[in-house]
């Protein structure tokens, strides 16, 4: 997103996407990284969309690439593309990997392992 601003050196880009549980040292060295990837390998990141998602009707909606929408989504896609990231040594095979078995066993299986908040006001009156 690029925010509209009165001056030129005003302007920035906002990325909205990380988590904000994320560690800010490793989302802003990956993010950093797609976008070397995209400049290096000429990834047309398509036309600009100035609608509000929300508003366009599903077969339009359905068109647009969605983010993952769960950790688990999100460690399937670094599993499944990660090359761009091992560029210049930034990051390692060996930390990825580590990081998505980490991730996978320490926090995924801890949250698909306990209830969800609207799973429990489905049953219970509080």
């Amino acid at each position: 997103r690029i925010p509209v601003v009165d001056s030129p050196k005003a302007r920035r880009l906002e990325y909205r996407c990380p988590d904000p549980g994320a560690n800010v040292y490793i989302a802003f060295a990956a993010m950093l990284m797609a976008g070397l990837d995209g400049i290096q390998n000429k990834i047309d990141p398509g036309d600009p969309m100035d609608v509000n998602i929300y508003d366009l009707p599903p077969e339009k909606l359905n068109k647009i690439g969605k983010m993952p929408r769960s950790l688990y989504e999100s460690l399937e896609a670094l599993q499944a593309d990660h090359e761009f990231m091992l560029k210049g040594n930034v990051f390692t095979k060996d930390v990825i990997d580590y990081w998505v078995d980490y991730k996978m066993e320490e926090e995924v299986q801890a949250i698909d392992s306990r209830p969800h908040p609207h799973e429990f006001s489905l049953y219970f009156n509080y």
